[in-house]
């Protein structure tokens, strides 16, 4: 069994191309990954030792726009599903388990939503439920910078572009001690606590590659979440794990408690010792 991190590219259906990262054993069944917003697709070391002693093997993917993989004008949430089939195909892969931190958690979603044949049940960290879902103040308790990218999204692309490359621009060059400061307000003590070491290292390369290529992906996730309109939250009656730290300041609380009561047979863990980023450190 190999536990170093093989990246390949695989061809979707209109022909754009997907950079696809797997780790562990290449028997083990599929523990298919969606990681936040910006991003790019690598393999954290610790992850993949604690899943291959489940016998799984992490596949993961950078979302079109993002490091490697080609833009697609126009990408909405859904469309991942479509992504996620070429990819399984090109891996041959049958059934597989499902998760989605952050941004990638409402990317699961709609695979929980358009794989109904799958085995086993998708899991997920926090997400995000639809802007102007009632009884939540959507913005409320969030840090100052996620406030600045939303408002900017709510503007239109022109403006959300300006804001992006700005941003991109100060972490194109991230190093591992940088990542705690250049994320100002939006991590907690508990945060920081978490960014050093090896996990700082992960996260700063995964910073650095996702706008390696520009910010068409990160655009693209943004754009979609303060969007009004139909979505695809409680559809699914698949078991769902919901993951949710009080001391998230990306993804606060009060989102993991709603999409808790808003899906089916969720399995609900508020936790409110953790953070966004100690939540994923802690339980991986």
């Amino acid at each position: 069994m190999s536990s170093e991190a093989r990246t390949q590219m695989v061809q979707a259906t209109d022909g754009r191309q997907l950079e696809v990262v797997s780790a562990g054993p290449e028997d083990g069944r599929c523990f298919l990954f969606h990681s936040g917003t910006p991003s790019a697709a690598a393999a954290y070391p610790p992850l993949v030792a604690q899943l291959a002693k489940r016998g799984l093997r992490l596949v993961t993917f950078s979302r079109p726009g993002y490091a490697a993989s080609s833009a697609m004008h126009g990408r909405g949430v859904g469309d991942v599903a479509t992504d996620v089939q070429a990819v399984l195909d090109a891996l041959k892969v049958g059934s597989f388990f499902c998760a989605g931190q952050s941004g990638g958690g409402p990317h699961a979603l709609a695979c929980a939503r358009c794989f109904r044949t799958a085995s086993s049940p998708p899991r997920h960290s926090p997400g995000s439920p639809p802007w102007g879902a009632e009884a939540l103040d959507w913005l409320g308790g969030m840090g100052p910078e996620n406030l600045e990218e939303f408002g900017a999204a709510l503007k239109g692309q022109e403006a959300l572009e300006a804001y992006l490359e700005r941003e991109a621009a100060a972490i194109h060059d991230m190093r591992p001690d940088d990542v705690a400061a250049s994320l100002g307000g939006l991590v907690s003590d508990v945060d920081k606590a978490a960014l050093t070491g090896g996990y700082a290292e992960y996260m700063a390369g995964v910073l650095r590659r996702a706008v390696s290529t520009g910010i068409a992906g990160w655009r693209d996730d943004t754009s979609r979440s303060p969007a009004r309109g139909g979505s695809t939250w409680g559809r699914s009656r698949l078991p769902w794990p919901v993951w949710q730290g009080g001391e998230d300041r990306m993804v606060p609380m009060p989102h993991g408690a709603w999409l808790a009561a808003h899906i089916p047979g969720a399995e609900v863990h508020l936790l409110p010792e953790e953070g966004h980023l100690s939540l994923a450190l802690n339980r991986s």
